[in-house]
């Protein structure tokens, strides 16, 4: 969550030197081409896997990869950055509704606590702990797509569960790749409709970033704990998001912290805690039922 924060400062900072589809194109394009000398060899062993499960690789792709990315970069050229937090932190909620409906997991009353008192620290953020806020926001075509963008990412998580048992390597590559090839045709058409790329170090080095950090470190840590802690559960630490980009915006943009930033991030953290809790006791009631561990993560 801290890369992908990170990802959210970089993103802002060059947003008049690089279209977004083209930012998304390049941190995909680059982050399979530092990925791919080592992925070709699991690629290789994992074909007959990733044939044999191609609908759910292609799917999750495009989720998590492609649909994300588009919806948000695009949503962003015409809403705020109020209203796309506020979407963003209805991820956790729809992770445990999505995996209610599609798999019957019902959550427990500790990770269900821990959702509201997350979402509820991500609302006084970004409503600066002033309720009445919400009277004066208001929603778009930019918030559709936000919305849009949240859905997809809700579902990837979701259906990770889905993927074929291949190594993290030979899935994250192809899913790349998946993302690549969805994303060029939205980056050629902002190069058709006359949007150029203003070239200078400091957009090489956003290229940089958020190729290895948000797409390479993140995508491989948050898909391993996603398999260790479940999708709920994985969910809910996208709360965390605003909670690094208050603080990484203080530290490199100079922007105050106020009471608010501070309470907010109090309850995104004894969400996170009670999260925790839900699943000590999950494991707790597995290991009494004489499961394994391992099984119940």
């Amino acid at each position: 969550m801290l890369f992908w924060a990170g990802n959210s400062i970089v993103g802002r900072a060059v947003r008049f030197d690089i279209p977004p589809f083209t930012l998304a194109l390049g941190r995909w394009l680059l982050a399979l081409l530092v990925l791919a000398p080592f992925a070709i060899g699991p690629v290789w062993r994992d074909r007959a896997e990733l044939l044999r499960g191609w609908k759910w690789v292609l799917l999750l792709g495009l989720l998590g990869v492609g649909a994300f990315n588009a919806f948000l970069y695009q949503g962003l050229r015409y809403t705020t950055a109020t209203n796309a937090l506020l979407l963003q932190a209805a991820i956790p909620a729809l992770v445990v509704i999505f995996d209610r409906l599609f798999f019957g997991m019902q959550a427990n009353g500790w990770q269900a606590l821990g959702v509201a008192f997350s979402t509820f620290g991500v609302v006084a953020i970004v409503f600066e702990g002033d309720p009445s806020s919400a009277l004066r926001l208001h929603f778009g075509v930019g918030d559709v797509l936000v919305l849009c963008s949240a859905l997809a990412w809700s579902l990837y998580i979701v259906l990770l569960r889905m993927r074929p048992a291949t190594s993290a390597t030979s899935f994250v590559a192809v899913t790349f790749a998946i993302g690549v090839l969805a994303m060029a045709p939205l980056a050629a058409w902002e190069w058709h409709a006359g949007e150029a790329v203003v070239w200078s170090p400091r957009v090489f080095g956003a290229i940089a970033y958020v190729a290895l950090l948000p797409s390479l470190a993140a995508y491989f840590i948050f898909n391993w704990a996603a398999g260790r802690i479940g999708p709920a559960r994985a969910g809910q630490a996208i709360t965390l998001m605003p909670l690094f980009g208050a603080l990484l915006s203080a530290l490199l943009l100079g922007e105050r912290l106020h009471a608010y930033h501070f309470a907010g991030m109090a309850f995104i953290l004894a969400g996170i805690v009670l999260g925790m809790l839900a699943l000590r006791g999950q494991d707790f009631a597995g290991a009494s039922q004489g499961r394994p561990l391992e099984d119940e993560a």
